[in-house]
C-alpha cells in the first residue's frame, strides 16, 4: 500500500471515531432515543480504542521511516479572497501532536471507564458521554491541529462541553451559577483566541502553522513574523491559553469549576482541558521566541500563577479544590518551562502532571474515606499549621498570606465585577428584548427575566 494511502487512512482513524460517536449520541439524545448505559459504554470504548491504535501505527510509522512532519490535507472549506481568508482544514502528526494524542485517547478511555460505574443509574448519564464525546472530538482537533482555524474549532468545542460538565447538575443554582462563570471567562478568551487568528491570517496571508513557522518541524521552525508581529500575536494568544488553563488573573473559576461530576474534573481540569493552553503555547513556541518582551512574559506569568496556585492549594478545605490549585501551579511551571525554551522538559512535563491528577482526582473520594479512617486511629483530626509562609517569615506575615490564600486572592470578586456580570448583564438585556418582542407579537404582558443575584442567592 502507498504511504500516503496509509498516513490517510491512519488519519481518518483518529479522527472519524470521535466524530461518529458524537454524532451517535447526539443523534440519540436529540431524538430522545438514548442508547442503554451498555451500549453508550461500548461505543465510547470502541472509539477510543480505535483511534488510539491508529495514533499508535501513526508513531510507529513515524519512527520506521524517520518522518517527523505528516500532514495530512482535507481541502479549503471556505475562501474569502477579498478578504484574505480561507478555512484550510488540515491535520498534522509531528513530535507536538502524535503525543499529546496517544495521551488524550489514554486518559479519555480511563476516565470513560471510570465514569461508566460511577454514573450508573444516574439521570444524565447519556447526556455526560454525549459531552464527553464533544470533548474528546474538540482535543482531537484541537491537539492535531495544522491551522490555527482548525484549532479555534477544537478550542472552542473543548470549552463548550466544559461549561456544560461544570453545569451538569443543573438542579441546583450553584452548578449553574459556576458554569456560568466558566462560559463567560471563556468568552474572554477565546475573544482574544479569535482576534490572534485574524491578525495572523493579515500579518501571513494563512494560518497554516507549517507557513507561520518556517522550515523544519516543530521544534525547529523558526517563525515567519517579525519581532513587533510576534509580540501583538504572542500576547493575544497568551490571554487565551491564560484563560484556558486558568493562569492568573482567571485562576478564580478553577475551584468553581470542580462543581461537576469526579470524571469530568478529571479529565478538564486535571488532565487535558487545563493543559491545552500551555499546548496552544508549545504550538506557537516560535512565536514567542521572537520577542524577549513576550518570552519574558510568559515566563513571569507562569511563574506568578504557580506561586499563587501553592498558596492556595495549602488552605482549600476539600480535596477537588487543592488538587485544583495544585494542577494551577503545575500549569504555571509548565507556562514557564515555555518561556525560557524548554519545549521538550515542558511536553515531558504535560504527560506526567496530566497522568498523575488524573489517578489523584478520581482516587480522591476513596481517599476522603481512608482520611476518615486514619483521623480514627489516632483518635482526632489532623489540623493543618495556619502558617503556610517559610520558617523565616514572622507568624505576623504569615497570617497575612495564609488570608491572602484562603480569600484566593479576591480574584473571585474581581472576575465577577468585571467578566462574569458585564458578561450576563449584555445577555440578560438581549433575552429582555427578545421577551419583549415574543410577547408583543403574541399579545400577552412582559415577564421579566430572573436576576442574576436572585439566582446566586438561592440555596
Amino acid at each position: 500500500m502507498d504511504q500516503t494511502l496509509l498516513l490517510n487512512l491512519l488519519g481518518a482513524g483518529v479522527v472519524l471515531p470521535p466524530l461518529l460517536l458524537f454524532a451517535l449520541l447526539g443523534l440519540a439524545t436529540l431524538f430522545a432515543r438514548p442508547l442503554s448505559e451498555k451500549a453508550s459504554a461500548v461505543c465510547t470504548e470502541s472509539a477510543v480504542v480505535t483511534g488510539l491504535l491508529a495514533a499508535v501505527a501513526i508513531l510507529g510509522l513515524m519512527l520506521a521511516t524517520g518522518m517527523r512532519y505528516v500532514p495530512i490535507e482535507f481541502g479549503d472549506w471556505v475562501v474569502i479572497p477579498q478578504e484574505r481568508f480561507h478555512f484550510h482544514f488540515k491535520l498534522v502528526f509531528d513530535r507536538l501532536s502524535v503525543p499529546f494524542a496517544i495521551l488524550t485517547f489514554v486518559l479519555v478511555g480511563t476516565v470513560g471507564a471510570f465514569a461508566n460505574r460511577y454514573l450508573h443509574r444516574e439521570p444524565g448519564y447519556n447526556r455526560y458521554f454525549m459531552l464527553f464525546a464533544v470533548f474528546l472530538l474538540g482535543m482531537t482537533l484541537a491537539s492535531r491541529a495544522g491551522t490555527i482555524e482548525v484549532l479555534v474549532l477544537g478550542w472552542e468545542l473543548v470549552g463548550r462541553s466544559s461549561a456544560l460538565l461544570v453545569a451538569f447538575l443543573h438542579d441546583r443554582a450553584s452548578p449553574v451559577q459556576n458554569g456560568q462563570r466558566v462560559w463567560s471567562i471563556y468568552r474572554v478568551a477565546d475573544a482574544a483566541f479569535l482576534i490572534g487568528a485574524i491578525v495572523l491570517h493579515h500579518s501571513t496571508g494563512a494560518g497554516d502553522f507549517a507557513g507561520l513557522m518556517g522550515s523544519g518541524p516543530w521544534p525547529e521552525g523558526v517563525a515567519a513574523l517579525s519581532s513587533s508581529q510576534a509580540l501583538i500575536i504572542g500576547s493575544l494568544l497568551l490571554v487565551a491559553a491564560a484563560g484556558k488553563s486558568a493562569l492568573l488573573p482567571f485562576s478564580g473559576w478553577l475551584p468553581r469549576a470542580m462543581e461537576g461530576p469526579t470524571p469530568s474534573s478529571a479529565i478538564f481540569y486535571g488532565a487535558l482541558s487545563v493543559h491545552l493552553g500551555t499546548f496552544l503555547l508549545l504550538r506557537v513556541s516560535p512565536v514567542i521566541e521572537l520577542s524577549p518582551w513576550l518570552s519574558g512574559a510568559v515566563v513571569v506569568l507562569g511563574l506568578a500563577s504557580a506561586v499563587f496556585g501553592s498558596m492556595a492549594a495549602r488552605v482549600q478545605s476539600d480535596v477537588k479544590s487543592a488538587l485544583a490549585f495544585a494542577s494551577l501551579t503545575q500549569v504555571g511551571i509548565i507556562t514557564a518551562e515555555i518561556g525560557l525554551g524548554f519545549r521538550y522538559v515542558a511536553l515531558v512535563h504535560i504527560i506526567g502532571h496530566a497522568s498523575l491528577r488524573t489517578l489523584q482526582l478520581l482516587r480522591a473520594p476513596s481517599l476522603l474515606q481512608d482520611y476518615h479512617a486514619l483521623e480514627n486511629a489516632v483518635g482526632g483530626r489532623l489540623r493543618r499549621p495556619e502558617h503556610i509562609g517559610p520558617k523565616w517569615l514572622s507568624p505576623q506575615v504569615g497570617a497575612v498570606i495564609y488570608r491572602f490564600a484562603l480569600d484566593r486572592g479576591s480574584l473571585d470578586s474581581a472576575l465577577d465585577a468585571f467578566v462574569v456580570r458585564p458578561f450576563v448583564a449584555v445577555f440578560r438585556w438581549c433575552d429582555q428584548q427578545e421577551r419583549r418582542w415574543a410577547a408583543c407579537l403574541a399579545g400577552e404582558p412582559i415577564k421579566p427575566a430572573a436576576d442574576f443575584d436572585d439566582v446566586e442567592g438561592q440555596p
